[in-house]
């Protein structure tokens, strides 16, 4: 059984078409059955298919370096 947890962290394997037959199935048992998931799903699924549709912007400078610092630190928590 799939619970909310388990959910968010198959929900991008499933919408990129990754997941295996059985999470899949397990997944799409478990938004027909979890209303608050299925809000999640729906609404990421309809803002990827708005962002699919839209021309690449470029991401300044100073932003990027801030995110790369940002993921490196998280990255550097985890290992440790």
């Amino acid at each position: 059984m799939v619970t909310c947890k388990d959910f968010l962290k198959e929900m991008g394997d499933y919408l990129d078409e990754a997941a295996d037959p059985a999470t899949k199935k397990a997944v799409e048992e478990h938004i027909h059955n979890c209303p608050n998931c299925w809000v999640i799903f729906d609404t990421t699924k309809k803002t990827i298919h708005v962002y699919k549709g839209m021309d690449p912007q470029p991401l300044p400078e100073d932003v990027h370096q801030r995110l790369v610092n940002v993921l490196e630190t998280k990255c550097k928590k985890r290992k440790a």
